[in-house]
């Protein structure tokens, strides 16, 4: 056995932090790498050493291995604790640590490396007699090849790629028509994820739950599984709620299911923490094994919520060569425990990622949360957008989801866009409630469960207007002053991008709205620097706010929004006959897929913008002509930077 005394953790954000924790309580010094863009970032504080690995870009810093063994041998750490993503299930980073007689906290490099090729880790799960999904896992990788079996599979069908998981590289495809677009589209991702462009094909299970299973197994050949985590509600094929247990099976299916997830960490000699992932068919309780996570998952923390268990601890205690001291027999699970995955990201523009400072952060009090940030840290463009993770436990499932609606309320996140309201949606949501939510649940609901509820109802402008009374706008104050009088103009942009003229009086306390046809006002209560407390026809509330220049972010009720002020805004001109498509997110432009003179079809693809683990592909918003592009492949752009200028076709036999 080897006593650990200085461990680096090879990872950022909230998943860094939380296994400082643990290494912190167990007397182990901490050491934190950092990018040059979390030079001030929160996990970089946290550690009692800090050592620069690289520029932003992680393919220069956090996935660069042979800077971070560097900083390990620079500061002396015996241990290297890859946490999740990044360099987590590189089998390279894995050998690299054991050649260097570097203890990695996980599992060995030949597991990584029989569970990273999902068509090998498919091939030795059926061996094992493992469950799996009818699909393709051949060498042949020629769009032909890909046809013929999905012919014999069978439509609907998903893509995946080979090399990878986390939903990089993943396609639902529904019909032979959209097979070829599909795999150019997931074999570009997969390439720039993970260096690897192979695919895997899969039928794809109807209703299908998402339930995986977490095991340990140690050097001595003793294992064990610690009950279920199910994760079925997800978005761009990523989870943003689990739970566990799951609602979904019986006693005897978890049986059935650990043990199955034994099997399958037996076949590849897995050590450490590692989850299985099946794919459960609620109609006929029969599930088929999806890949094995070898690694800590980001939910790990219900599985400790509902066994009262250390999975860092335990990491930590396998890494250093004990034995599992529990069996099977005395792994009992107690209550129910969900967690809610916050991210930075608008969830009504296709949960795209989203930037910013945040300026205000309140976590609950009555929640675990594991956060990666604090006030004044930006959210940058360069890694993943998760924010924060909001975890409760309770006796039973309902009240387990009563307070996670409950917690969530009381988290205020302002300064940049994110998915609070549509995480209470959705755990509000009855099908949620009933414990019915399958894998493509909010892919068929997101229109429903995305809608922005105003913050304060009808009182949303008033509150807005009382947000900037102070503003720094003098001139546009026609007729007021600090004794109050007429009013001024509101001109704003809604979160739903549509905008509002209105007139906002202030009389004493008194703030009063009037589009011209209805009026509603509210009374002053208390107001500073991020409180509004109202009266109103409604009845007293409390509206939370940050402004960041004509920026306006509200809270209240557990609604949010962000506004913006227009009135300094120049006067609205119509392009010259054309159209201009910006970027609706900061990132790299990984494809310019036309040029100046083009002829274009409505719905045709312009350019595809990358950032944070997903692409988004622009599209022509109707028939026309490429007058200019303003990027080319490989820039970095800004949010709402202009990509393309479309102008209109040319009257048929006018000529050009």
């Amino acid at each position: 056995m080897r006593a650990i005394g200085k461990v680096l953790i090879a990872n950022r954000g909230e998943i860094a932090i939380r296994i400082m924790k643990t290494a912190k309580a167990r007397g182990v010094r901490t050491v934190a790498v950092y990018s040059d863009a979390d030079v001030n970032a929160a996990h970089a504080r946290f550690a009692d050493e800090a050592v620069r690995i690289g520029p932003a870009d992680a393919a220069q810093s956090y996935l660069n291995i042979a800077a971070v063994m560097e900083a390990a041998a620079r500061c002396g750490a015996d241990a290297v604790h890859p946490g999740y993503g990044f360099l987590s299930e590189r089998a390279d980073f894995a050998a690299a640590c054991e050649n260097r007689g570097v203890v990695f906290i996980g599992p060995p490099a030949s597991a990584i490396a029989a569970m990273g090729d999902k068509a090998q880790a498919k091939r030795r799960m059926i061996a094992a007699g493992v469950p799996c999904i009818p699909g393709y896992e051949g060498e042949d990788q020629s769009v032909a090849r890909f046809e013929e079996a999905a012919e014999d599979i069978g439509f609907p069908l998903m893509l995946k790629a080979s090399a990878g998981g986390g939903g990089r590289g993943q396609r639902i495809v529904r019909a032979r028509d959209e097979l070829a677009d599909a795999i150019a589209s997931a074999r570009r991702e997969a390439r720039n994820a993970f260096g690897d462009d192979r695919l895997i094909v899969e039928k794809a299970v109807a209703g299908a739950r998402h339930v995986e299973i977490q095991v340990l197994a140690d050097a001595h050949a003793n294992s064990l599984y610690l009950g279920e985590r199910d994760c079925s509600l997800q978005r761009r094929r990523q989870k943003v709620i689990e739970e566990a247990p799951s609602p979904a099976i019986s006693a005897d299916t978890r049986k059935r299911m650990g043990a199955a997830a034994l099997e399958a960490a037996r076949a590849v000699g897995y050590q450490n923490a590692g989850t299985v992932e099946f794919l459960l068919d609620p109609d006929t309780d029969k599930f088929y094994f999806l890949e094995m996570n070898t690694r800590l998952q980001v939910e790990h923390p219900v599985t400790e919520m509902t066994t009262g268990l250390d999975l860092v601890a335990m990491q930590f205690d396998i890494a250093e060569g004990k034995k599992l001291t529990l069996a099977q027999e005395d792994i009992r699970l107690d209550g129910w425990a969900m967690e809610a995955r916050l991210y930075a990201e608008d969830p009504a523009s296709g949960f795209l990622p989203q930037t910013g400072r945040v300026a205000v952060w309140r976590s609950s009090a009555a929640a675990r949360v594991d956060a990666g940030v604090e006030e004044g840290d930006e959210i940058s463009a360069h890694y993943d957008p998760m924010i924060a993770k909001i975890i409760v436990h309770a006796a039973s499932r309902d009240e387990a989801r009563g307070k996670l609606v409950s917690a969530l309320k009381d988290t205020l996140l302002l300064g940049v866009v994110n998915n609070r309201d549509f995480l209470i949606n959705l755990v509000e949501d009855a099908a949620f409630a009933r414990g019915e939510a399958a894998t493509d649940y909010i892919e068929k609901n997101v229109e429903r469960l995305t809608k922005r509820k105003p913050p304060g109802g009808e009182a949303a402008l008033a509150i807005v207007a009382a947000a900037l009374i102070d503003r720094p706008f003098g001139d546009l104050l026609t007729g007021w002053n600090s004794r109050g009088a007429s009013g001024f103009p509101l001109f704003l942009a809604r979160p739903d991008g549509e905008t509002v003229r209105a007139k906002a009086s202030i009389v004493g306390d008194r703030v009063c709205i009037s589009d011209g046809e209805k009026s509603f006002a509210i009374e002053l209560m208390e107001k500073d620097d991020l409180n509004v407390v109202f009266r109103s026809v409604q009845g007293e509330g409390r509206a939370r706010f940050h402004r960041d220049g004509a920026t306006i972010d509200i809270e209240c009720d557990g609604a949010s929004a962000r506004y913006v002020d227009l009135s300094l805004a120049p006067a609205e001109q119509e392009a010259a006959g054309g159209d201009i498509i910006k970027a609706p997110m900061a990132g790299a432009v990984s494809n310019m897929a036309v040029k100046a003179g083009d002829h274009v079809a409505k719905g045709q693809t312009l350019a595809t913008i990358e950032a944070m683990k997903m692409e988004h592909q622009l599209k022509a918003p109707r028939d026309g002509v490429v007058a200019e592009t303003f990027a080319r492949t490989g820039d970095q752009v800004a949010i709402r930077a202009e990509i393309v200028s479309l102008a209109p076709e040319a009257p048929k036999g006018t000529g050009r």
